[in-house]
């Protein structure tokens, strides 16, 4: 019941935080920090060749402060031995945490990080993957082609991909769908941790945590987009992360560049703009890598990591705060360019 109250409140909350204007504009004075920019990243609780860890919320698991996005493995240019590369040169340095899904690039980047983790690779990595099936029967057979991809007997991570509709939440908990699933699935030994994601709307994660919360479940995980564009416009680290973080859920933050857009603004360099991403309480911050330049960036932004202080991040913020008017910018939220299973809606089941 405390927990309900809770929630009724930070929600309701939410819903007022961070709102600027009825024009959507802000300006640069008076720009103040607050939601998640208001506060540090989570504590660092071991430290492997200069990256550090910090534990996975509640669960007994710890992660390095970056993750390698699996999406760019399998990118034009992108050979198969590019993407074994990449993928164990991160391991190799001290990155643990590796993103995936079953509907990337046709299930290439699951096969080709599947094959970058034979070789005692596996026992380095905290393997996370995603699936869209909401059925139970498309569930089931999306986690077990995730499975043969991957070349692994479980996944460290399960996430249900894509929760962008107002109705997702009620459909993922009804019986026989895709909870049910993995919820028996993780006592089948397949799975260790459950979590969504989506890059929609903050109202849309807060409505999933709440339908979670009415079955007596709360997620392990939950993945969104954190960047220094996020926090203009309809904000999940506003919204989101601080009611995530009451409830002991571990925040995979995604899209630190905007998915390459804030690099069109011209406002902030991509070093920066990883660095504040990496500065917000995020568990970690997962990022797609393409190149072995990409990955050596990455690694150096996290290595012997220093958050941004207060006034580094406002800098970036006024940089950006000019040119984050409705979203123009973070078109997965306002369009439906980057929603997957918007396009291939046979792939929920």
């Amino acid at each position: 019941m405390e927990r309900r109250n809770f929630l009724k409140q930070a929600v309701t909350a939410a819903a007022f935080v961070g709102i600027r204007n009825s024009a959507g504009q802000s300006a640069d004075t008076g720009l103040t920090l607050t939601g998640a920019a208001a506060h540090k990243p989570m504590p660092i609780v071991t430290t492997v060749n200069g990256i550090g860890r910090r534990k996975l919320g509640r669960a007994n698991a710890e992660v390095s402060i970056i993750g390698l996005g699996g999406f760019h493995l399998a990118l034009q240019g992108v050979t198969e031995q590019d993407a074994i590369q990449i993928v164990r040169a991160g391991l190799d340095r001290g990155i643990n945490f590796l993103d995936n899904c079953w509907d990337y690039n046709g299930g290439l980047s699951e096969e080709r990080m599947g094959k970058a983790l034979q070789d005692g690779y596996r026992q380095k990595a905290f393997l996370m993957t995603k699936i869209d099936g909401r059925t139970g029967a498309a569930a089931r057979q999306q986690l077990e082609q995730s499975l043969t991809r991957l070349k692994t007997d479980h996944i460290d991570l399960l996430q249900i991909h894509e929760v962008i509709r107002p109705g997702d939440p009620e459909q993922a908990f009804q019986p026989g769908n895709v909870m049910d699933v993995l919820q028996q699935t993780r006592k089948e030994g397949k799975i260790r941790f459950i979590g969504f994601t989506g890059h929609k709307s903050p109202e849309i994660h807060l409505h999933m945590i709440e339908t979670a919360d009415k079955h007596g479940f709360i997620f392990d995980t939950v993945q969104m987009p954190v960047n220094a564009l996020d926090l203009h416009y309809d904000s999940f680290g506003q919204k989101v992360i601080p009611v995530a973080q009451k409830l002991g859920m571990a925040v995979l933050g995604m899209k630190p560049l905007a998915n390459g857009a804030i690099l069109k603004t011209n406002t902030v360099t991509a070093v920066d703009a990883l660095h504040y991403a990496m500065s917000v309480p995020v568990t970690v911050t997962i990022t797609g890598c393409q190149t072995m330049a990409n990955l050596e960036q990455a690694i150096g932004v996290a290595t012997n990591f220093k958050p941004m202080d207060e006034q580094q991040k406002l800098a970036v913020l006024r940089k950006t705060a000019p040119v984050a008017d409705v979203g123009k910018f973070e078109a997965y939220k306002t369009s439906h360019i980057y929603d997957g299973t918007y396009n291939n809606p046979q792939w929920l089941g």
